[in-house]
């Protein structure tokens, strides 16, 4: 019978069904490109009845749920969480019953194998298997058993191996029935199902790949502080415990509590206790050791933060931290940083940090309630990783934090096969949000899920896998970012590549159904390509150019037009989504189209000012417009959901002069102007800042870039008054095949007129032809149009790229031919990258490869190129870290055609692991990497005649992120996302 249902399917679970093969059923399956989650039976839930399934809801009524109440009071807890969820999709509340069976002949029965007695027997009478749970960690099962109990005909079972085993069985069913775990985070509407079936197939997702998730709520003043202050009076429990609830939600476990000038265990008494009843287990941060908040030690400590003067203060300050941890759930956090989170000292005092974590061991083991289970961790972060570089000696029990470079990019891998023997494991701390220099990066996302795919496989393939942790700053609004984070902690090999291309598909649907999931993953993929091309702290009026390649004007338009895009879905989306929809999609995409407006209308005001325009003013009120309404914006954020974000988006972005945020925002400089009285022309061009007419001895003849066949692009020509007063223009040419758009006219402030070229009149060869424009005061300013229509080769038939300008863009995706060996190849990874996607070399362990043999893993891109001689290739390459436990750097091959390869390692300039603190040799080189989001090399090569030329990207390490490659030939205008792609055929 074929079966028609509709399903609302969890995120993850949605994919890891088919890899993991966890789910026994012929029926489900999923097709890795098909992202519409209705279309097929990957879901274990229907919404209308089916043969078989168990009727877990009827016209709205629920049936009733049971446990006992030996079970953890956090999976007690969590059924109550269920409970409501029921409540919520179907209207009606179900009786949750502990300890006595419930009168009815259908039941949900939840609970921990070997610590519920029901679930024991059960597994006793081998109605479930026990095998399938016991000793493993966090694992679920759901399966519908007939006559589970005296008077029961049937019960849906969830039986979990451990306690966040069955909490996560739990919430896997809210989640599949339509509740997303943002529902109160993001305000995320459920739909009224009053029907609700669940397949007879046992389902499991297995076991988390990575046992310890979490999340850091850091960084948070004055956004998350004045939002909690209002809305819950203080980081107390009350607060807290929508934070547990939200990391289980998420198939969370860990988190670090906020920690400036807040003490997770001092300021409240019931947030550790409640958090070990939830089952989020508490560590502290990098430099809050021994389970004692930073500002603990303001409050209570005596003496300096120094253990060689005041080691007697700070061992009866750390004794009380790990007395007070009880027997609760926790990590405890080793070694010491300086007050502040600063270094200890100028200098690496291996021998004292190492005599500090000695006595800190036998601390725990003296006072801790249970020593051998309390896990140890030590964060090699900032110079502590280069204290470990210098040989500093961790205990083998100890779990090793890694860290990234705080802007995404891995600092150090240790050799997979070391790691796996490593008895204490390794984590990574990763971040989505930063205090510190080149440029603190808090107000918003600027996350591509794509790079964290790329740099956490990585880390995985390194068996860096018993913790993953994340910086999210204020939580919101990194929503986004931190369902797939966590998502792909749980199972990575279940989110290859072309499967994570599909998340925010799923993601979208998961929050808001199934109509504009797909025009919703766009905005999101977009906007955050977007802002992660430079954070929005970083942006200012020179960081698009303006001049040439239109460059400004495309950053606005695509960023405009994800703003009509999401305005129009805002329009049409149901009433009970838009205030989600504000804080998920339409917020982030307005605010920050907003922004980069508003740094492009002050490049063109300061631009107008030199050239004397007199919209100079006019533009400056434009940047006055973009800077008020991003205050606007804020208010609106603040005042959905009946206020209840008030605060939540007072994190300013505007105005930085250093590394750390301004105290308020603050409207960048701009230039008013007073015209002259009379009308005055003048004309400025694409390509040029200059303005004509032009006065001096080095005066330059107006002269647009180059008109080609192939690309067969339009140029403009702004007129623009001078004075106050309009005039009449127009603009002519000699030759009937060189267009103007708007040939003639009235200027108020200014015209822009497009010249193209009618090619099918044009005749071959090279013309330079004058366009003349006239204005008042019989003025005549003479524009050069240049026109290239070479006889070949044949526009339709050329292969590969042409070169046009001075040079031939490419993005790495759109290679010519890509050949594979067995063992190693280039990857396509969409989404990753500035511009389009990337190409990487891969699998992550791949051996070294050797550039130039002729089965070697490469990329070739043909191109035909009018110029000889000596040309620059400029390869754009993600700005990954010189993460391998070698020091020798990665590296590619590059060549033209029949030449060797010439060997380019990308960490040149920065070879060492390094922590690029101020002042240190490598952190200019760094610094511009992370604030530009790229590293380009440059290499040189020599055409020996114009023509079709192969360009070969061999790959020798695996793991560079090629994402754009440039040709240049010629004079190139700067620009910060360098040309837009060159015509090509495949």
């Amino acid at each position: 019978m074929k079966k028609k249902c509709l399903v609302i399917r969890s995120l993850l679970s949605l994919f890891l069904l088919a890899v993991a093969g966890e789910l026994v059923s012929n029926n489900n399956q999923l097709l890795a490109s098909d992202a519409d989650v209705g279309s097929h039976s990957s879901s274990i839930i229907s919404f209308s009845a089916v043969d078989g399934y168990f009727p877990l809801a009827v016209s709205g009524k629920p049936v009733p749920l049971y446990t006992h109440s030996d079970d953890y009071q956090g999976v007690i807890r969590a059924l109550k969480d269920l409970q409501s969820d029921f409540e919520l999709v179907t209207k009606n509340k179900p009786k949750l019953s502990i300890n006595s069976v419930p009168k009815s002949k259908r039941v949900v029965i939840a609970g921990t194998l070997g610590n519920n007695q029901v679930i024991d027997k059960l597994a006793e009478d081998g109605k479930i298997n026990a095998e399938e749970l016991d000793g493993k960690w966090e694992k679920f099962i759901i399966q519908v058993v007939d006559n589970p109990v005296k008077g029961v005909d049937q019960a849906l079972v969830i039986a979990g191996s451990d306690k966040r085993g069955t909490i996560f069985g739990i919430y896997e069913i809210s989640r599949q029935i339509g509740v997303s775990p943002w529902y109160w985070w993001a305000d995320v509407p459920v739909s009224h199902q009053p029907n609700l079936y669940v397949s007879p197939e046992r389902f499991t997702l297995g076991e988390p790949k990575v046992q310890y998730r979490g999340i850091f709520l850091n960084n948070d003043e004055p956004a998350l502080g004045n939002w909690v202050r209002h809305s819950f009076g203080g980081f107390n429990h009350q607060f807290y415990e929508k934070v547990f609830e939200l990391i289980l939600r998420l198939r969370g476990n860990y988190l670090w509590p906020a920690m400036w000038g807040k003490a997770f265990h001092d300021d409240c008494p019931h947030n550790a206790p409640l958090a070990d009843m939830y089952g989020v287990v508490i560590g502290y941060t990098h430099h809050e050791p021994m389970m004692r908040a930073h500002i603990e030690w303001a409050r209570y400590g005596e003496g300096d933060w120094d253990y060689q003067t005041n080691e007697e203060g700070l061992r009866e300050f750390w004794i009380e931290g790990i007395e007070r941890m009880k027997d609760y759930e926790s990590t405890v956090t080793l070694a010491m940083r300086g007050d502040g989170d600063e270094p200890l000292s100028e200098e690496a005092n291996i021998e004292l940090i190492e005599r500090v974590v000695n006595d800190q061991r036998e601390i725990i083991q003296n006072y801790a309630k249970n020593p051998d289970d309390v896990i140890q961790v030590w964060a090699l972060y900032k110079e502590v990783m280069d204290y470990y570089n210098r040989g500093m000696e961790v205990p083998d029990d100890v779990l090793i934090l890694l860290t990234n470079d705080n802007w995404g990019n891995i600092r150090y891998l240790p050799d997979p096969d070391d790691a796996a023997k490593r008895s204490g494991g390794w984590g990574m701390y990763y971040h989505f949000d930063y205090v510190g220099g080149p440029r603190s990066y808090k107000w918003i996302n600027t996350i591509q899920i794509s790079r964290i795919w790329e740099q956490m496989n990585v880390t995985y393939r390194h068996n860096i896998d018993k913790m993953w942790l994340v910086n999210v700053g204020d939580l919101k609004p990194m929503e986004f970012p931190i369902s797939f984070f966590l998502d792909f902690a749980w199972n990575p090999d279940a989110i290859p590549a072309d499967v994570m291309g599909q998340y925010p598909k799923w993601w979208a649907q998961q929050q808001f159904g199934k109509e504009f999931a797909e025009e919703i993953a766009h905005l999101l993929n977009e906007y955050t390509r977007i802002n992660s091309r430079r954070k929005p702290e970083l942006l200012n009026e020179d960081t698009y150019s303006i001049i040439h390649f239109r460059e400004g004007q495309r950053v606005v338009e695509d960023y405009n037009n994800l703003l009509k895009e999401a305005e129009r879905i805002n329009e049409k989306i149901s009433e009970e989504y838009r205030d989600a929809f504000f804080q998920l999609v339409l917020y982030p995409v307005k605010a920050s189209a907003n922004l980069n407006e508003m740094y492009v209308s002050v490049a063109k005001n300061r631009l107008y000012a030199r050239q004397l325009r007199s919209n100079t003013t006019e533009m400056a009120d434009k940047v006055r417009y973009h800077f008020d309404m991003d205050a606007k914006l804020n208010d609106k954020y603040h005042s959905i959901a009946d206020g209840k974000w008030m605060h939540m988006m007072s994190q300013t972005r505007i105005g930085y002069t250093y590394w750390n945020q301004p105290p308020w925002d603050v409207m960048p400089n701009v230039t008013v102007a007073t015209p002259h009285d009379p009308a005055d022309m003048g004309v400025a061009i694409e390509g040029s800042g200059y303005a004509w007419p032009q006065a001096g001895r080095n005066r330059q003849d107006a002269v647009l870039p180059k008109f080609d066949k192939f690309n067969q692009q339009s140029f403009y020509i702004d007129v623009f008054n001078r004075g106050r007063f309009s005039f009449e223009y127009s603009a002519d040419t000699d030759v009937p095949w060189l267009l103007i758009d708007n040939p003639t006219g009235t200027v108020e402030k200014q015209e822009r007129l497009l010249v193209s070229v009618d090619w099918t009149q044009v005749p071959e060869g090279t013309h330079r032809q004058p366009i003349r424009i006239s204005g008042p005061d019989n003025r005549n300013i003479i524009v050069y149009a240049e026109v290239f229509n070479p006889s070949y080769p044949v526009r339709e038939e050329v292969q590969g790229f042409v070169e046009a300008n001075g040079y031939v863009s490419i993005e790495a995706p759109n290679f010519t031919r890509k050949i594979d060996s067995e063992d190693a190849w280039w990857k396509y990874v969409p989404d990753l990258g500035r511009t389009y996607a990337s190409m990487v070399s891969f699998p992550v362990l791949a051996d070294v490869q050797t550039p130039g043999d002729q089965d070697a893993p490469r990329l070739e891109y043909d191109m035909h190129l009018f110029s000889e001689g000596e040309v620059t290739v400029h390869v754009y390459l993600a700005p990954t870290k010189n993460f391998k436990h070698e020091r020798t750097g990665l590296k590619y091959g590059i060549s033209f055609n029949d030449e060797d390869p010439q060997i380019e390692n990308i960490h040149t300039e920065i070879l060492n692991w390094g922590d690029y603190s101020y002042g240190a040799p490598e952190y200019g080189v760094w610094a511009s990497w992370v604030s530009n989001n790229i590293n380009v090399l440059r290499t040189t090569h020599t055409i020996d005649k114009p023509g079709k030329h192969t360009l070969k990207i061999w790959m020798k390490n695996p793991n560079v992120v090629i994402q754009k490659i440039v040709v240049q030939t010629g004079e190139m205008g700067e620009t910060y996302l360098g040309p837009p792609q060159s015509f090509f055929n495949k």
